[in-house]
């Protein structure tokens, strides 16, 4: 049986890399654009990042433009979107397909998890977030205008930290 440690994927450098990387750690899974009205909830993504980077969690942040085409840029042209204007620290994953046919495998796997209200399926805007625990289940999933910090995901995120 595959897990989400099991889909290869691509560093937006262009590196091999895959969430196995980061097996034993609690991570919240991002998708982001950078011309976006939510695109400042990289400063939320970042605070959380640094809180809980240490305890054993990450974010890892998935461009995608498929949502009004709010991320055009090249690899190089996010990467210092992302370091300049929100002190990124974070993993960032290539530029990916989120739904419809060209629909990446981790979102595959992601988007046939359920949110609090019982929806599963497409990603409906960018910043759309997944929380996957220290052994790779997806336990959570939160809509795009939901805060990075707000008590619902912060809460979901200390719940899953590694003891």
């Amino acid at each position: 049986m595959s897990t989400l440690y099991d889909i290869p994927l691509r560093s937006l450098d262009g590196s091999a890399t895959s969430l196995a990387d980061h097996r034993g750690k609690a991570v919240l899974v991002v998708n982001v654009a950078s011309r976006c009205g939510l695109t400042p909830q990289y400063e939320g993504l970042e605070r959380l990042q640094k809180r809980y980077g240490d305890r054993g969690f990450t974010v890892v942040g998935v461009p995608c433009n498929q949502f009004g085409g709010q991320e055009p840029g090249t690899a190089e042209e996010i990467e210092t979107f992302c370091s300049t204007t929100y002190g990124v620290t974070f993993p960032m994953l290539e530029k990916i397909e989120v739904n419809g046919p060209g629909r990446h495998p981790l979102y595959a796997e992601l988007t046939a998890v359920a949110d609090a209200a019982g929806e599963a399926g497409d990603i409906t805007w960018n910043f759309e977030k997944f929380l996957v625990s220290a052994d790779g289940a997806v336990v959570g999933r939160f809509r795009p205008r939901t805060e990075p910090e707000s008590d619902e995901v912060t809460a979901a995120i200390e719940a899953q930290l590694p003891a």
